[in-house]
This record gives structure tokens, sequence and C-alpha cells, in this order.
């Protein structure tokens, strides 16, 4: 191996630091301006969070987008929900019993899975996800978020901010700037050892890029179960794909339209497929437990070991 690539491989991973120590600051000081505004925890939970682990996904699809490189801009996406669903609930589950928030599994699950369809949709007509289409999601994504501030309720607010206004606008500021960098340095990086190793930019996007962007949600989870904030894991999981599709995609298509392999197709169904498996593990027994667990993991490592025989 050359210096080149490991310089590369070195790059790679300060993107990453970047982009995690990034939406860390973000969600930090986004979460206080919402506390010291009043905003309901629900908001904060679905949204704010949400955004701030998904932020290095929009990073590199954006960045992606913008640069020309749309196959890591859409595999990205793809493989982050895969990661969500089967590695970070998998993990929880094995660590010890994953309850089911209700709400979650009445009304955000099915609308992941709606919205999920609703891309395939998109991909089947015509091989790509057009600007205009990008534009919808964008809608679907600010109606979204509209009805969870009407349905929120006027008493559940963040009991305290933890940073003064001034520090959570420093702390927003530095973290956006954080999940820049880190994404501009990932997917040039990703992009250089995708070319040196033959792979694929659909490859690497599903993989190394996808797992290092969902590592915020994966910390994230953890750490709540840790705190023994089970149904917390679930919220983020499911609030992180929901603006995965929304957001990520709809604003990385927005900006350039991005051509899909026909190829793609089967990972896009199996992220359907996993969806609604969530789904129905959840409506089991209103929690996920460690066979269940179990199966989401060896579903990833068989899922990970095809896509890269595929290569």
């Amino acid at each position: 191996m050359d210096a080149g690539i490991i310089i590369q491989f070195v790059l790679l991973i300060v993107g990453f630091v970047f982009l995690i120590k990034g939406s860390d600051f973000f969600v930090d000081g986004a979460s206080s301006i919402a506390a010291i505004l009043k905003v309901p925890t629900i908001i904060v939970g679905l949204t704010i969070v949400a955004f701030g682990t998904s932020a290095p996904e929009a990073a590199v699809s954006i960045t992606s987008s913008l640069t020309g490189s749309n196959a890591m801009a859409v595999s990205n996406v793809v493989g982050s929900n895969l990661f969500n669903i089967l590695m970070v609930i998998g993990i929880a589950a094995l660590l010890g019993d994953l309850l089911m928030e209700k709400s979650v599994l009445k009304k955000d699950l099915p609308f992941l899975i709606g919205i999920t369809l609703l891309c395939v949709i998109f991909i089947v007509i015509g091989w790509d996800i057009s600007p205009i289409e990008g534009v919808i999601l964008l809608v679907i994504l600010v109606a979204y978020v509209i009805h969870l501030i009407r349905n929120a309720g006027s008493s559940n607010y963040v009991e305290k901010p933890k940073l003064s206004t001034v520090k959570s606008i420093i702390f927003i500021v530095v973290g956006l700037a954080g999940i820049i960098l880190g994404g501009d340095l990932v997917v040039d990086s990703a992009s250089s050892i995708a070319l040196a190793f033959g792979m694929s930019e659909t490859l690497v996007g599903l993989t190394i890029v996808a797992i290092g962007t969902s590592l915020p949600e994966l910390v994230t989870s953890l750490t709540a179960l840790r705190k023994g904030e089970n149904q917390l894991v679930i919220g983020n999981v499911i609030g992180s794909n929901i603006f995965n599709i929304l957001f990520v995609l709809g604003a990385s298509s927005a900006i350039s339209r991005i051509p899909i392999d026909p190829s793609m197709l089967i990972d896009v169904l199996l992220m359907v497929g996993v969806t609604i498996l969530c789904f129905i593990f959840g409506k089991t027994q209103d929690k996920y437990d460690k066979k269940e667990g179990i199966i989401l993991v060896a579903l990833f490592i068989a899922y990970m070991a095809f896509a890269i025989m595929r290569n």
C-alpha cells in the first residue's frame, strides 16, 4: 500500500471524527436553543436530534451531489438506513429488551414505510430521482414537522437548557462547520480509495461511508440505552431514517438529478423489507428481544458480504 492511499485512509478517519464531533456540537447547541425557546421535548427528539445525527449523511450526500458523485449520494442513504435498523436496533436489543413506543409504532414507523415505498416508485419511474421529486420529498418533510408541532401538546417542554444562548449559537456554528468539513474529507478520500482499489462508488457508499456516517446514531442510541431510556433508541433510529430519505435524499436530488443504477433496486427493496421487518418485530411484542437482535445483526453481516461479493 503506497503512501498516497495511507494518507487517504487517514483523511477518511479525520473526516469521520469531524462529522461525529460536529454533529455532537450541533445537537447540544440546537437542543439548548430549543429549551430556551420552550420547544416541546418530542419535537427536539424527532427533529433536532434526528437531524443532528443525520447531519453526516446530509453532508456526505449533498457534497456528493454537488461534486457529481451521485452514486455515493443515494447509496449512503440506503446503507445508513439499513445500518440504523439492523445494527443500531440489533445491537441495542442484544444488550437488553428494547421497548417500542406506541406512538412510533402507530404513526412514525408506518410513515417511514410509506416514504420508503415512495422512493421505490420514484426510482422505478425513470431510474433516477429528479429535482422535482427531490422537492416533493422536502415538502413532505415540512408537512411532517408541522404535523409534529401541531400534535405535540403545550406542556411537554425541555426542562432546562444546558448552554447559554451565546454558547448554543457557537456550538451550532462550530458543529455545522465540522459537519461540512468532515463531509468534504469523507467524500474526497472515499472516492480516492474506491478508485485505487477498483471499488465502485456505490459499494463505498453502502459500506464504508454508510457505516461511518451512522456512528452518531449508534453512539446516541447506546448512550440512551445506558441511561435506561430504551424507547429513545427507536425514536432516534426511525427519526433519523425519515430525515435521511426526506431531507438528505430530497436535498441531494433537488440540487442535481440522481441517476440510479438498476442494480441498486435490490438494495432499495431490501431497505423496504428491513423497515417492514422492524415494524413486524415491534408489533408482535411491543419490544425487541435478544433473539430479534441476533436476527437483525446477522442480516446486516449477510448483506455486507453480499454487497462486497457483488462488486
